[in-house]
């Protein structure tokens, strides 16, 4: 069988230097028959090796359960990546940041309060170590020196940001060793004597996370790995989005000459991405340095791979310079070539406020409850309390996560932003009922933050007192609502939320398609039944990726969860993705 090692100044494959030239790819942001599409265009930009996460959460929805069927085969992922001719770098976590819904961590494991998050917490190691065998017995059989495609398994994921906890350290190596992986384990710190310090092991080969000054970065990670072979395992080529804010994109000339001097250095390398894909249905993450940002649903990235799988002229760029130092495939995927434009008209409206029952299951709980005090936990639920009093008065919430929109006896009366640290609101009349519709915009993905609850978290009080006795309705939205419409009900002109609506769409064949939600509010949407993901019209991202397998010919079934106000119920679709504000 073949042999990976790292020798004293490079990786060895069956003695002799080898470099690797890797692309993450992350087989959960990707259509499951769309993986051999990417990876062969993988292979042929010049590429060796696939790199993926594995997240945890998605895997295991719920204690007890790990699913590894469907888009989450990483079995037949790996499997995929062999027959192509190539390797694999697995980066199982247990943390993976990613921009991923709490960083791939499940929620369920911190209900209870006292268990750890990335540290050496008995808890917390119990539930990492039956995670990581599930993983590594998918993974074992696939290592190198067994026949299969995989190079490396890293241990956490830039743990020297966050802890410096070596014992935790330690304790998920050996439990990787002990679970049958033989091949070189690696972590990935930003170059800083600092992290890169805090977040490795002697015994493990630190690796880097950069995007530019390579030479510079090189040099600092050298003087904290004497030995073995130069890596940045996150050659940051591009950088993601969050709602409300521009459009990230970084001109392919700079992007390329970095990675020229990344292999100039004789460094191997792992581009972040190669191809990122999407934040299919409410898998988004979510940043908090202070003020709270969610993701958007395009994991874009600026990657040489766009959302649909078409070469960017960044793709090329990188392959002319991978052309310099190794030799490339003779052949190049073809151009993008503009998507259908089919249309639709939206109809058949569901309107939850006006019967919840059909929407799912009312729970009474004395106090209010976050999200996380539910099982299974929602991301969206609506509350509801009677109010009673003498007088008006002002609805404070402990705190919202991470928005509210409030409604009183069915009248909209605002709504309490956790972006603008919202958490009050002025009560229009003394009594009434009271509903409260909450959404979970995505988990908080680095940081000290990972792992909080979400939902109302601290109760609500009215007058200055507990408001106590409410109803509540979570709403699963891993699915298309089951609440059906009156036959032959239309819309007619704008149309306000929360209300559910379907289109017909009808194309010719099957092909990847751009819906275009520019002139609707903040909801999700699903296609066929698949989960498109959030939109949201305060941008950037203006279109939601469809992907070709999803798409049928003839009659197609489009349904949006309308949350805001929708200016147009048509249902639109561009030539190509739509991701910044100024295009067109």
């Amino acid at each position: 069988m073949p042999e990976f090692a790292i020798g004293d100044t490079d990786f060895l494959l069956d003695g002799r230097p080898f470099r690797i030239l890797s692309g993450a790819l992350h087989y959960f942001r990707v259509h499951p028959d769309l993986w051999a599409d990417r990876i062969d265009k993988a292979r042929r930009m010049g590429l060796n090796t696939i790199e993926t996460y594995v997240p945890w959460n998605a895997h295991a929805p719920e204690p007890g359960v790990f699913d590894l069927t469907g888009g989450l085969d990483l079995d037949r992922f790996l499997r995929l990546i062999a027959e192509a001719g190539m390797y694999a770098i697995v980066r199982p976590g247990p943390y993976i940041c990613a921009e991923w819904d709490n960083g791939g961590l499940p929620a369920w494991l911190f209900r209870d309060p006292a268990v750890g998050v990335r540290r050496f917490e008995p808890r917390y190691l119990a539930a990492v170590r039956e995670y990581l065998t599930r993983v590594y017995e998918v993974v074992v059989p696939h290592q190198i020196d067994r026949g299969g495609p995989v190079l490396l398994v890293q241990i956490e994921n830039e743990y020297g940001a966050f802890g410096d906890d070596k014992r935790y350290l330690k304790a998920l190596a050996e439990h990787t060793r002990a679970s049958g992986v033989t091949v070189p384990l690696t972590t990935v710190d930003q170059p800083t004597p600092e992290m890169l310090e805090a977040g490795s092991l002697d015994g493990l080969h630190r690796t880097a996370s950069f995007g530019s000054g390579a030479r510079e970065r090189l040099a600092i990670l050298r003087a904290h790995q004497p030995t073995g072979p130069l890596m940045c395992s996150e050659f940051w080529n591009g950088w993601f989005d969050n709602w409300g804010a521009h459009h990230h994109t970084t001109p392919a000339a700079d992007s390329a000459a970095e990675l020229d001097a990344l292999l100039a250095a004789g460094a191997s390398v792992n581009l972040y991405m190669f191809h990122g894909g999407t934040n299919f249905g409410c898998t988004n993450g979510a940043n908090d340095k202070g003020v709270y940002q969610p993701i958007v649903t395009s994991y874009d990235y600026d990657a040489p791979l766009d959302e649909a799988g078409d070469p960017t002229p960044k793709y090329h760029a990188f392959r002319d310079v991978i052309a310099r130092y190794h030799k490339v495939p003779d052949t190049v995927p073809p151009p993008a070539r503009p998507a259908p434009t089919p249309h639709g008209v939206l109809r058949d409206p569901v309107r939850l406020l006006d019967a919840p029952d059909l929407w799912g299951t009312w729970e009474f709980h004395e106090e209010l409850p976050a999200f996380d005090d539910l099982t299974p936990m929602p991301q969206l639920a609506l509350l509801r309390c009677a109010v009673e009093g003498d007088t008006p008065g002002v609805l404070t919430f402990g705190e919202v996560r991470d928005r509210a929109t409030v409604f009183f006896d069915g009248d909209p009366i605002g709504t309490l932003s956790r972006e603008h640290h919202d958490r009050a609101i002025a009560l229009p009349r003394a009594a009434g009922e009271l509903l409260v519709l909450v959404e979970d915009q995505g988990r908080v993905d680095y940081g000290p933050r990972i792992g909080e609850a979400k939902g109302i978290v601290g109760g609500a009080e009215l007058h200055g007192e507990p408001l106590t006795g409410w109803d509540v309705l979570p709403l699963d939205l891993t699915e298309v609502p089951s609440a059906r419409p009156s036959p032959g009900a239309a819309v007619a002109g704008p149309v306000a939320g929360p209300v559910l609506l379907r289109a017909g769409i009808d194309v010719d064949a099957s092909a990847d398609l751009f819906l275009d939600t520019g002139e609707w509010g903040k909801g999700l949407a699903w296609f066929n039944g698949f989960p498109l993901g959030r939109y949201w019209r305060r941008g950037p991202q203006r279109t939601l990726y469809v992907p070709r397998p999803v798409v049928r010919a003839g009659r197609n079934e489009l349904v949006v969860l309308e949350l805001g106000t929708m200016l147009d119920p048509a249902a639109r679709f561009a030539p190509r993705p739509l991701l910044g504000h100024t295009e067109a």
